[in-house]
């Protein structure tokens, strides 16, 4: 997400803080339930529906809490907690992209939850997951959902181009692509133009964007170029679907693929509602998941995302338990399964992965393709990388600048926004 709010932004969030946060309407010393304030950085139209829901079962079940709902916009709730934090006026629980967990936790504005009651069942949930809730040996946050990125396509027009399985390399895609263009006549690969895209790339190669653990820049590297290069390769030739790089490139990409109008495309699972929306998936089941293409490396492998549920720490005692006792019931297996059903988003925990949530053939996918799912590095600065790719990556797409000069570009600002000691 990019950095930096306008003065006017500033003081809406502070605003919005102010009159939210559950820990400064009564001190802790009410004598009725405790209300605590939860941001749910979930969409508004196809998701929030549920929370708000799950929200009044807490409610009945737990009576001596209220939960004061308030829905911010995910591209707009790192900024808005940052600055709400800062002031000592955030929101006692928030639903924060696992990105952010570390940032927030290096600023001590989350509530570390080891021992608490929100992790009384640590052991159900991935380890991997738990990792991504993890800064310099605490636990900042309850997974909520997970997500990664696959190959999804269609199998009706995989059949009518004679496809009995999903490609395995990038090489077998561009083959596939060809193949489903002079046998159907529509587009075989949509691929992004984005920085989270270029991930399964990067992976696939044997690197990222930086080395955490080394504290080199490596998006420039020879792994990197290698992977940038291939990325680059699947925007032009038979059966490749040229760059968008329009402001509206996202939704002209999913418009092509539910539409039937392109057969493949990299995705991640809160897509899967919408993909069920259109006219090539009405039969659920004529959606295919598969893992990503592998690399060079012959390994396949992909980012790993989700949200979190993390607790404030400026909260007196009284909100602060009143907020674990929320987050223990919101991430518990039998809401996850609730959530799973009806936002169709991939629960954080194996019991919840009942055969109503598995009985969803898009779910049932993306569940299979998680082992290819690479944890995120434990940098607080991590989630500030994809600005730069996002930035730059559509120059290259659209042949207006060389790679080269787009990955030198990248690597530049890649100096600026992390700490001090990493080297190219």
């Amino acid at each position: 997400m990019r950095r930096g709010i306008v003065t006017t932004a500033v003081v809406a969030s502070l605003a919005l803080a102010a009159t939210a946060c559950g820990g400064s309407d009564d001190g802790g010393k009410a004598s009725g339930p405790v209300t605590i304030t939860w941001w749910d950085t979930s969409n508004a139209t196809n998701e929030a529906p549920t929370y708000k829901a799950l929200i009044k079962d807490f409610e009945k079940a737990n009576p001596d809490v209220k939960v004061k709902y308030v829905n911010v916009p995910f591209d707009q709730a790192q900024n808005k907690f940052d600055t709400a934090a800062g002031a000592s006026g955030a929101p006692d629980v928030i639903r924060a992209e696992v990105g952010w967990t570390p940032a927030f936790a290096k600023k001590s504005y989350l509530l570390p939850l080891d021992g608490t009651v929100a992790l009384d069942e640590q052991d159900k949930f991935q380890p991997n997951l738990m990792k991504q809730a993890q800064y310099e040996g605490k636990t900042y946050g309850v997974p909520l959902l997970t997500d990664t990125l696959a190959l999804v396509y269609n199998k009706e027009l995989f059949e009518k181009a004679g496809i009995s399985e999903a490609p395995k390399t990038w090489d077998e895609l561009k083959k596939a692509a060809a193949t489903i263009k002079d046998k159907t006549g529509v587009d075989g690969f949509f691929g992004s133009e984005k920085g989270y895209y270029l991930e399964p790339f990067l992976l696939g190669e044997g690197t990222d964007t930086v080395d955490a653990e080394a504290k080199k820049i490596t998006v420039n590297s020879a792994k990197g170029q290698k992977a940038a290069e291939t990325w680059l390769s699947l925007f032009n030739g038979k059966g490749l679907h040229k760059a968008d790089v329009t402001a509206d490139s996202y939704a002209h990409r999913q418009d092509a693929f539910v539409n039937g109008k392109v057969a493949m495309t990299i995705e991640g699972p809160w897509e899967i509602t919408n993909f069920y929306k259109g006219t090539a998936f009405k039969d659920k089941n004529n959606l295919g998941v598969a893992t990503v293409p592998a690399g060079s490396t012959g390994k396949a492998a992909a980012p790993t995302g989700g949200h979190n549920l993390s607790v404030y720490a400026g909260s007196d005692k009284a909100h602060q338990d009143a907020a674990l006792q929320f987050v223990k019931w919101m991430t518990s297996a039998k809401t996850q399964e609730q959530i799973a059903l009806k936002n169709s988003t991939l629960p954080t925990r194996s019991d919840a992965y009942t055969e109503k949530v598995t009985a969803d053939p898009g779910l049932a996918g993306f569940q299979k393709v998680l082992s290819a799912a690479q944890p995120r590095p434990e940098l607080p600065e991590y989630s500030s990388l994809w600005g730069p790719l996002d930035q730059e990556l559509p120059k290259a797409a659209s042949g207006k600048e060389s790679l080269d000069a787009v990955l030198s570009s990248v690597e530049v600002q890649y100096g600026k926004l992390l700490p001090d000691g990493f080297s190219k």
